[in-house]
């Protein structure tokens, strides 16, 4: 298997979204486990930490943080791998020099496509059978799209811990195979 330019082969790619970072009522809005923001917080960097490694790159789907930006680069600084934030509907409003600022290797405002494959966007994209892509998006916490042409990667289906991209095309190969 011949690798792309810049591809490492220790290193592997991540997927994951609307951690919402210092955000209290998201514990009580998606049934999170968690007493509170703190504990949270502090349980999806260890998750997160826990399969992810310092040379890994990371794609973030959107909602990441709800707090200041030096809390937020804390957060993001506790975090490993080379981080590329795709701005979501609770992100805009900060702007991608507010996220560079606050840690982000990487700031896209518009989906991104990898692989070939996979349309990477914070919400779920109009998808049909006749489209090339699998859309790869968070926003809608715990609920799914049926079929094979959106994949949910928000923390909540996923126990707070990034997919890798093996996870998922796996997952994806599986579903049209069945």
């Amino acid at each position: 298997m011949a690798l792309a330019k810049g591809e490492d082969v220790l290193s592997r790619v991540y997927f994951t979204s609307d951690h919402h970072f210092g955000h209290k009522l998201i514990i009580d809005f998606e049934s999170r486990p968690f007493a509170d923001a703190e504990e949270m917080d502090q349980a999806m960097i260890a998750s997160w930490n826990a399969v992810v490694g310092k040379e890994d790159k990371v794609f973030h789907l959107g909602d990441f943080s709800f707090l200041n930006q030096a809390d937020t680069r804390n957060i993001v600084s506790a975090l490993n791998g080379y981080k590329i934030l795709i701005l979501g509907n609770h992100d805009r409003g900060r702007g991608r020099a507010w996220w560079l600022a606050a840690g982000f290797d990487e700031v896209s405002e518009y989906p991104l496509i990898y692989k070939e494959f996979f349309l990477l966007s914070h919400e779920p994209m109009y998808m049909n059978k006749h489209m090339p892509y699998v859309n790869v998006h968070g926003h809608i916490h715990g609920q799914r799209y049926e079929g094979n042409h959106h994949f949910n990667i928000c923390v909540e289906h996923w126990n707070y811990t990034p997919l890798s991209f093996e996870q998922i095309r796996d997952a994806v190969t599986a579903s049209e195979e069945g």
